[in-house]
């Protein structure tokens, strides 16, 4: 069953994303903590600057990643309400692209983790891009409505706002 959290982003979707998010920070600290550091030290000096670079672009990617699947776990479980998830602040952070020269230059562990996170960076990126194009594109009185709607609950407002306004006649017997 996919069930569509507010933003239109399906949970599953969400909770995908997350577990491949905390898998690739796992394999990238592994990699760049314990055998990165051999493969780092065999590196010519300006290389072994761009081997540091790009594992902090890896570690902000995926941190800007995690942050924004929290954000979208927060909306779906009612902590957080729309307008609080499309706070610039909690939006998706921006992370400079690696320099493909740069990139082809590491060892090949190094290329695969970088390679993989700008990838789960870009879906992410989209999806957000997605979901800033249709708050956007949200009509003023459905935006209303869910302002109400959250201020007043749904069955409040509800039996707050009267029947049709246009009264039709019985039909003539």
């Amino acid at each position: 069953m996919i069930i569509a959290l507010q933003d239109g982003i399906s949970r599953r979707l969400v909770d995908s994303l997350y577990v491949e998010a905390m898998l690739l920070a796992d394999e990238a600290r592994g990699y760049f903590d314990a055998a990165g550091r051999a493969d780092r030290d065999v590196l010519p000096p300006v290389l072994r600057v761009g081997f540091s670079c790009e594992s902090l672009r890896v570690t902000t990617r995926l941190m800007h990643v995690i942050a924004w699947l929290l954000v979208r776990r927060a909306l779906a479980s009612g902590e957080i309400s729309p307008e609080q998830a499309a706070a610039p602040e909690r939006r998706l952070g921006h992370v400079p692209k690696s320099d493909p020269e740069a990139v082809d230059a590491l060892p090949e562990p190094a290329q695969q983790i970088i390679t993989a996170t700008q990838d789960l960076y870009d879906r992410v990126l989209r999806l957000d891009g997605d979901i800033s194009r249709t708050s956007m594109a949200q009509s003023p009185v459905m935006s209303l409505m869910g302002q109400l709607e959250r201020a007043f609950g749904s069955s409040r407002l509800a039996s707050a706002i009267p029947g049709p306004m246009i009264q039709h006649a019985a039909p003539a017997a």
